[in-house]
Order: structure tokens, then sequence, then C-alpha cells
């Protein structure tokens, strides 16, 4: 059976709205995803670290209560597991800050097998961190041997905006590994300077990649294959939190292509119907988890996409 493996940080979110705080839980940009896909019964495999501590054991039990394997889980003996505050504003958007205190030692931990049944999942400062930068690429080079589907959120948070052109050849290295593209308008913003989907596609991506996927908040999904160029709207939705909103639009593409079959080597042939299909789950996804503080889309919804 196919199964999605992910790489990428875990943490403690501890979110305010109104100056204090209404829900602490686990999250993580790749790790959101991964969750969401777990609960719809996909198998998945997890590679990250985490401290030994009391935050570090919350989130090795929440892995466990959502039936994901904790043994490529580097747990460190020094250091604490990072933490997160995401102050909520009226359209609830988040800002935040993050507290991290890592050892030296990372990730030390054996990769799962990959074969070509597979999607590889990176993205945020994660994919680009020169620290992880060898461990990460171990990865890709296995999913690669092995021409199994790489997912890329690039992710890039206005943190790291002054690091964009030190990174650039990280991030350009990422797209050439990568299968699939997907970011916001906001990460290419910071990345690029550019806020157009069409532009940022051409100029920016397909060289690398031809198959791009950009998000706009509540606006639109562009979707740019070397065969298709289409835009989606998004529907209306009233929102708690758009924290995991992201994340889990790349869990619902990842499903999607599970769903309808698809492959490395037929996501070129992909027609236009099961590309609005696919697009359709990672619109669902994202509108079931702004519903709520959750970071991840809720047992009800999982409940009725078990893959």
């Amino acid at each position: 059976m196919r199964k999605v493996i992910g790489i990428g940080e875990t943490l403690l979110d501890i979110i305010f709205r109104d100056g204090q705080p209404t829900a602490a839980v686990p999250g993580g940009s790749v790790f959101n995803g991964i969750v969401s896909l777990a609960r719809t019964g996909v198998p998945v495999c997890f590679v990250s670290e985490t401290g030994n501590d009391r935050v570090g054991d919350i989130i090795l039990r929440f892995m466990r209560d959502n039936g994901i394997d904790t043994s490529h889980i580097y747990v460190f003996p020094n250091g604490k597991s990072p933490v997160s505050l995401a102050f909520l504003d009226e359209k609830s958007n988040a800002e935040y800050l993050f507290y991290k205190n890592y050892p030296t030692q990372r990730i030390d931990v054996e990769f799962p097998p990959i074969t070509e049944e597979d999607i590889v999942v990176l993205g945020s400062y994660y994919a680009l961190s020169p620290v992880l930068r060898e461990k990460v690429t171990e990865l890709l080079d296995k999913a690669r041997q092995a021409n199994a589907i790489v997912y890329y959120d690039p992710n890039f948070r206005a943190s790291h905006k002054e690091e964009a052109i030190k990174l650039a050849p990280t991030i350009i290295e990422n797209l050439e590994y990568a299968t699939i593209v997907r970011g916001s308008l906001e990460d290419f913003f910071y990345m690029y300077g550019l806020k157009d989907a069409d532009r940022i596609y051409r100029e920016k991506i397909k060289f690398y990649c031809p198959t791009f996927l950009c998000t706009d908040g509540a606006g639109t999904v562009s979707l740019r294959t070397s065969a298709l160029a289409k835009d989606y709207n998004v529907a209306p939705l009233q929102t708690l939190s758009t924290i995991g909103a992201g994340d889990n639009f790349n869990a619902g593409i990842i499903y999607g292509l599970l769903k309808h079959g698809v492959h490395r080597d037929t996501l070129g042939q992909t027609n236009e119907s099961t590309w609005n299909a696919i697009v359709q789950c990672g619109m669902d996804f994202a509108a079931d988890v702004c519903r709520s503080f959750n970071n991840s889309v809720s047992p009800e919804f999982a409940e009725s996409h078990r893959i």
C-alpha cells in the first residue's frame, strides 16, 4: 500500500486570541498534514525530533494517539522541545513567536524505506536549514532513486526574508528534487518579491518543476502544469484559525493524488477533471481545519474521507 513520508519539525503551538491563550496543540508545517492523512487511514511515516521533556512527551503521545509510528523521531537528551506562540488577529491569521533550543546532534535516526508508490513531503525552513541539509538531501536522494513523488512547500516566512538571497541555492536544489511545488503568494513575495502566480511559475518554478500550485489565502488557487493553467475560486468560510490551512491544503492534495492513483510517472498525463477533483480535496481539507483551533482535520471529517 502507498505511504506518505514527511520530514519536518514538531513543536507545541500555543494559540492566543485577544491576548489570552485559548489552545495548545502539537504542530509543525509538514507534521500538521501528516496527522490529517493518518486520520483518514493513509499509512504515514514522519521523520523529526523532539526533546526528552514534558512537551516532547505530549507530542509523542499525540503521534501515537493518531496512529503515527514514532520510531523515526529522534528524542534528544539535551536541549528543549520547541514551542510556538501564535497570536491570532481579527481575521484569524497568526503572527508567530518561536522558542527553540536544539542540541548539536540532530535527527539521528534511520529513514523508512521508500518505493515508487510513495510520496515524500518536505517544507518550511526545516528543508533549508544548513544544520539539517545533509540529512534532508539524503532523504531526497532516496526518493529520487525510488522514483517517488516529492511534494515541496517552501512555506517561507517573513522572519527569513532577509536570508532569501543566501538561501536561494538551497531553494533551487529543493525545486530540482520536487515533483510538485505548492506555495502561497506570501511565500513567493518574501522569496522573490513577486505576487503574480503566472510570473512566479514562468520565471522561478517551471524550469525546475513543471507542476505548481499557488494559493492566496481566501483568494484563488492557481494550478500550472506543462499542459494546464487553471484558477479555482475558494468558497467563503467563517474561520476560527487559519494556522493549519496551507498545511492541510497540502494534505488534501496528497490525499487526492492517492485517491486518484496518480504516480510520479503519470503526473504529467493527469487530465483536467482529475486535477479538479484533486484541488477540491485540497480546498476541503483546508476549509475543515479553519473551523477549529486544531492544526489538522477533525476526526469526523477524516472518518468521512477514509481512503
